[in-house]
């Protein structure tokens, strides 16, 4: 991991075509599946327009290994073929990470190692941070593993940290899905499969302004702004959750959308 760090750390790898390719996405989301999207324009809005010093972070659930990168199947090519504007992604260490090939693919995909277990206070979160600190998207997905049970999940504390520890106020928007682990079931074998529903629902940026000058204000400790914000975070994400449940429902049954 600290040679990861390190390499991360130069401008030539941050400057890496974002590899991902965008016939591939689209075909196993949306042609060889049958996804249903909804608010995309939430996230196009804040691609597109957000000022330069603006940071961007998005949170979503994640129920398969496919969730990343097939939930950007909804970007636009220009979206994905700019390396400036793509996503930072956070990545397990002990998943991603454990041979030199595979650091290297995750690498050059704009995705940086944490150790799950280190907390909030490690340098992947550290990487992030700065990223953000210098207007760019970070993607997390804060439940910190696959939610095999589907639960409402307590999610990771890091959240917080990152929009505390903004320079600029973050636009955070959060992202739910259903059908995921259809596409990819989290049993063997792990072979993708062709022909399910998927539904995707990318919600409205989350208003945090009140929060952060209440915390300010009242000069809360940073552990605490930790888990204030992770909460109205958490909360959202597990708002949206009920709603993309309805879509995905109407979905199954074959409702028009």
């Amino acid at each position: 991991v600290d040679w990861v760090m390190a390499r991360l750390g130069t401008p030539p790898l941050q400057q890496q075509r974002y590899g991902v390719n965008k016939s591939n996405q689209n075909f196993i989301l949306s042609g060889g599946n049958h996804a249903r999207i909804y608010g995309q324009e939430n996230l196009y809005k804040a691609l597109e327009d957000r000022p330069a010093n603006t940071p961007l972070i998005t949170v979503a659930n994640h129920h398969s290994c496919m969730d990343e990168p097939l939930i950007w199947g909804c970007l636009k090519v220009k979206h994905l073929t700019n390396s400036l504007l793509m996503r930072w992604a956070v990545a397990a260490h002990n998943i991603c990470f454990t041979r030199r090939f595979h650091s290297w693919f995750f690498a050059y995909g704009k995705s940086v190692p944490v150790v799950r277990g280190d907390g909030v206070n490690q340098p992947g979160v550290d990487f992030m941070i700065d990223r953000l600190n210098e207007g760019h998207w970070v993607h997390l997905y804060p439940e910190g593993q696959v939610n095999l049970n589907k639960d409402n999940m307590r999610i990771k504390w890091g959240v917080g940290r990152l929009i505390a520890e903004s320079q600029v106020p973050p636009i955070v928007i959060p992202i739910y899905h259903l059908g995921m682990d259809k596409v990819l079931p989290n049993q063997t074998p792990y072979i993708p499969r062709m022909g399910q529903k998927v539904t995707l629902v990318i919600g409205k940026p989350i208003d945090l302004n009140d929060t952060l000058e209440e915390l300010k204000t009242r000069q809360a400790s940073d552990e605490e702004k930790r888990l204030v914000l992770t909460n109205v975070v958490q909360n959202a994400l597990h708002q949206l959750r009920i709603t993309a449940g309805i879509y995905h429902g109407k979905h199954l049954a074959g409702a028009p959308q």
